[in-house]
């Protein structure tokens, strides 16, 4: 199942804020951060680590 990245990032984000209630500006560096490492040279690297 293809989800887009777009999707898991605001689930991703909500369920954070809602769980652990940190400030809501670490969650969206925490995203924005994963999001422009997923576009990164380092994309593929990881891709094979995690799997």
């Amino acid at each position: 199942m293809d989800v887009p990245l777009w999707l898991a990032l605001i689930v991703v984000g909500w369920l954070g804020i809602k769980l652990t209630h940190p400030p809501a500006w670490l969650v969206a560096v925490l995203l924005l951060g994963g999001f422009l490492l997923a576009g990164s040279s380092f994309a593929p690297a990881i891709n094979t680590a995690i799997k």
